[in-house]
């Protein structure tokens, strides 16, 4: 792609239902990569602990962090705890549970104080999941995860008592790939990589974030509105992305092919 495309020049690029999304450049004026895990990093499974680490992925992020002098880090639904296990550790700054987990590139952690509510989610989902086989409960403290890929037959009743328990608890509903989550309110992708921005060493680049479901649009606009853009992983779709990449494969292919143009 010709280096006058004019996302790499920091443009942006208006919301759009895309039929066809082309693939992005693999040289950029000083980016920054932000990467969500499950779908991008690593395919999906049928249950969060079924993502085990890949030493091809684990190479290749350590590689372009190298490259990029450290501008790469991880924002994703899973705790800090889970990315650390299944990238191996390869990236110092990471961001887990929608933004309530965040480390630095110098190591220092910040967490959100959990909202109370929190434990009463937790309780309802588990009780759920009772006489339901294969829905699956995730206490991540800050927030309450109910994954249903196992059994979609009850994605509907889900899906409502996640949107009932929002309305009386004041916690914030976030949907994802067969999974719905009620979270201590107040971050996203995006605010994580906002502020990511503000921190050395990712400070002045151009921020391209990697994402595959609807929790990853926060973080492509807030690339976008910070002169970069966001790349779709997986089907088209209405998306604020101004690229697409079809696969894992095809992501850990263009992350050993990135680099810094002069």
């Amino acid at each position: 792609m010709p280096t006058s495309d004019p996302m790499i020049d920091g443009a942006s690029a208006p919301v759009e239902a895309a039929a066809y999304l082309p693939p992005p450049p693999t040289r950029l004026r000083r980016p920054a990569l932000f990467l969500d895990m499950d779908g991008v990093l690593a395919p999906l499974a049928e249950t969060p602990d079924a993502v085990v680490p890949h030493p091809e992925r684990t190479a290749a992020l350590k590689a372009v962090a190298v490259r990029l002098g450290g501008r790469v880090a991880i924002i994703s639904g899973r705790t800090i705890a889970e990315i650390d296990r299944i990238a191996e550790a390869s990236t110092a700054s990471a961001s887990g549970v929608h933004g309530l987990e965040r480390r630095r590139a110098d190591g220092s952690l910040h967490r959100a104080e959990a909202a109370p509510a929190v434990r009463e989610a937790v309780a309802a989902f588990e009780a759920f999941a009772r006489d339901r086989p294969g829905i699956i409960v995730e206490d991540k403290t800050v927030s309450a995860g109910l994954h249903y890929r196992g059994a979609q037959t009850f994605a509907a009743e889900a899906l409502a008592l996640a949107g009932r328990l929002a309305d009386e608890t004041g916690l914030a509903l976030q949907a994802g790939n067969l999974v719905v989550e009620l979270k201590t309110p107040g971050s996203s992708k995006g605010t994580a990589l906002q502020a990511f921005m503000r921190e050395p060493p990712f400070v002045g680049a151009v921020p391209v974030m990697l994402g595959d479901d609807l929790t990853d649009e926060d973080g492509f606009r807030a690339a976008q509105a910070l002169g970069g853009f966001g790349v779709l992983v997986g089907p088209t779709r209405e998306t604020a992305a101004r690229y697409r990449l079809p696969d894992v494969g095809a992501v850990l292919t263009w992350l050993n092919a990135v680099e810094e143009s002069e």
